[in-house]
């Protein structure tokens, strides 16, 4: 099995500490590793994930030469909002432009980005729309580019895999996230994957980042948004007018898709090399679930190497 061969001892290292920077909106915090003097790379995560996601992966790509700067997303952890008049967006622009404010912080003039779920698609937009000028390379776990519309076509199969977004979308799904947030997660952890168990250990070192204040609202707004369900921040609107041309990328950019994702098919992510005009790689991992860089991370690690320091 894909998973059968991790080392559970990245994962039990003990935390990192955190920085925090100021950008326009947050008090954002994130974990800096590797080699001083390193390539600058950007890992973000997903939902419901956190910056532990990528702990191993870490130890591979800092023997690469990376240095690696790992945010806890808004809504996630210690990062905070700086203003309790900012709305509490959960856009997939407002990621893409707290991935750009968090490089602006910290001079960084040119970096590579490798995002998950959520980050996936704010490292897609960012690519695209952002900062393609700055972006070295784009690497995406689990999401293929071009599925950001309220408008778009999808499966039945993939209709039902969503069931939790359009459960959001009710008041009685909202509550839920506010108040059974760990018993959802948990759940959505088991359901994404399939032939692997995640310790309880491994989801509680996690499920930390979830008693954000936040967060719970950050989450409803974010897949309410997604389809239409709640209005667009209004301080967004240019970056999600252009969204909806569904720009290409120009970035050199690899996906990796689990196989046996569950939750975004392996279809979701086929047939996208029209909306890239730089060098583009899709790779399936026969097997695996949502969370490649948790269950397969020698394989993610050593995609990611090759890809990120050619």
């Amino acid at each position: 099995m894909p998973g059968s061969g991790h080392r559970d001892n990245a994962v039990h290292c003990a935390p990192r500490p955190f920085s925090v920077l100021e950008t326009p909106s947050l008090s954002l915090a994130y974990e800096v590793s590797g080699p001083d003097g390193g390539s600058p790379l950007i890992l973000l995560h997903g939902w419901p994930d956190d910056v532990r996601t990528w702990d191993r992966i870490l130890p591979a790509l800092h023997a690469a030469g990376l240095k690696t700067i790992v945010p806890y997303l808004r809504g996630y952890g210690p990062t905070r909002f700086r203003s309790a008049g900012v709305r509490r967006s959960g856009q997939l622009a407002a990621l893409g432009q707290d991935l750009i404010d968090l490089a602006d912080g910290l001079g960084l003039q040119r970096f590579a980005v490798v995002g998950h779920d959520w980050g996936a698609r704010a490292a897609y937009i960012a690519a695209c729309l952002l900062g393609p000028a700055r972006i070295t390379r784009c690497a995406a776990l689990s999401v293929g580019w071009g599925t950001n519309s309220p408008d778009q076509v999808l499966s039945l199969r993939q209709i039902q895999n969503y069931w939790y977004h359009w459960y959001m979308a009710t008041e009685r799904g909202a509550e839920l996230v506010r108040s059974e947030r760990l018993a959802l997660t948990r759940h959505i952890w088991t359901i994404w994957n399939p032939g692997w168990t995640v310790s309880d250990d491994e989801f509680t070192r996690t499920a930390a980042s979830f008693d954000n204040p936040d967060w719970a609202e950050i989450v409803v707004d974010s897949y309410r948004v997604r389809w239409g369900h709640a209005p667009v921040d209004p301080a967004l609107d240019g970056i999600e007018k252009r969204l909806a041309d569904r720009p290409q990328i120009a970035v050199p950019t690899l996906l990796i898709h689990g196989g046996a994702d569950p939750v975004n098919e392996p279809a979701t992510s086929e047939g996208k090399e029209r909306l890239f005009t730089g060098p583009y790689r899709r790779v399936v991992l026969d097997g695996v679930g949502h969370f490649p860089q948790r269950q397969a991370a020698d394989q993610v690690g050593r995609e990611l190497v090759g890809f990120l320091t050619t």
